[in-house]
């Protein structure tokens, strides 16, 4: 009697095994239940969840996780998913400033065709002054601009 209770056991304890959802149906499940969320990566290792990628914010981490977690043969989850970090500024483009000679000669291409406008440079600074019409002022000021030096002095009579 002892016997067969043991078999009967075992062979029951076997069939529980022979039934858990293996690795692959899980990750087929988890991402049956995520849909379209490819900034979110789970993977599946002897029904342990690991979550990556980036999450826009602490609900949405903890909801993705929620989820993942509720999946039938996940036996835990592991949820190093980072969080999209807003409001960061890009890092600055490098500027280059060119040399004096060459910043010089630049600038002087572009004001020749300002009548009225004359120019130094020194320092990487460029200086204007003399008159101008109000609607020329911008698109000089631009051109210059283009040509990256350290700074504009404008003492342009705008007429």
């Amino acid at each position: 009697m002892k016997f067969k209770s043991i078999l009967l056991g075992m062979a029951l304890a076997a069939s529980l095994v022979a039934c858990a959802p293996n690795d692959a149906d899980i990750q087929k499940a988890i991402s049956e239940k995520l849909g379209d969320t490819p900034e979110v990566i789970v993977t599946v290792h002897e029904g342990v969840a690991t979550i990556t990628g980036t999450c826009e914010d602490e609900i949405f981490k903890k909801n993705i996780e929620k989820s993942v977690r509720a999946v039938k043969g996940v036996k835990s989850v592991v949820n190093t998913c980072e969080l999209a970090r807003a409001n960061q500024e890009p890092a600055a483009a490098t500027v280059v400033i060119n040399s004096d000679a060459d910043l010089d000669k630049s600038v002087h291409k572009v004001v020749d065709s300002y009548d009225g406008v004359s120019v130094t440079v020194v320092g990487g600074v460029v200086t204007l002054s003399g008159e101008i019409k109000r609607d020329k002022l911008q698109p000089l000021m631009q051109s210059i601009q283009e040509l990256h030096p350290k700074k504009v002095d404008n003492k342009l009579i705008i007429k």
